[in-house]
């Protein structure tokens, strides 16, 4: 099994719930003014709220800054999601 090689430094700063400061994110998979979706090197993070927007995006030092009502923060495992979409694609082509 490949393991992905982790590096850098992930960090959550979160201010009164108006402002979120994110590093060590890859990518930014989708978002919208009610939810984003970050790969980060720790795992896929759900951010939901409103009036969401990014205010900084550095893509060289994966760092992101949003600002709007912050509602909830999930991480989901890379690893966990891959096997249950690899399960539910293997029993509909059976």
């Amino acid at each position: 099994m490949d393991k992905e090689i982790i590096t850098g430094n992930h960090t959550v700063n979160i201010v009164k719930r108006s402002s979120i400061n994110i590093s060590g994110v890859k990518k930014i998979d989708n978002f919208n003014d009610n939810e984003f979706m970050l790969e980060t090197i720790m795992g896929y993070m759900n951010i939901k709220g409103s009036g969401l927007e990014i205010i900084k995006l550095d893509t060289y030092q994966g760092d992101v800054a949003i600002k709007g009502k912050i509602d909830s923060i999930i991480y989901s495992d890379v690893s966990n999601k891959k096997n249950k979409e690899e399960s539910i694609f293997s029993k509909l082509f059976k």
